[in-house]
């Protein structure tokens, strides 16, 4: 690999900046300068898949987007409630 001019990883405001920085350099010229990350992972927990009609999901696309929600967030939320009501 080429010798990097790189002495650091800049500041960003916005996430957009850091992956336009990525696209165009590899994450190994800035790895020295990188802090040190510790996080906890959850091995036990599992996501399934469902299927959804394309028309529901148009329309859960577009209640989230309204709700400045993810889908995922939106439809677990509901699901869990449902789930409340019936138990």
């Amino acid at each position: 690999m080429a010798e990097s001019n790189y002495t650091g990883l800049p500041s960003f405001n916005y996430t957009q900046e850091i992956v336009e920085l990525f696209d165009k350099h590899d994450m190994g010229e800035f790895w020295e300068s990188m802090p040190e990350a510790y996080f906890d992972v959850d091995i036990k927990g599992k996501q399934y898949l469902i299927s959804v009609d394309e028309s529901l999901m148009i329309q859960l696309l577009e209640i989230a987007k309204s709700q400045e929600v993810s889908i995922q967030s939106l439809v677990d939320s509901w699901l869990k409630e449902k789930v409340l009501e019936v138990s």
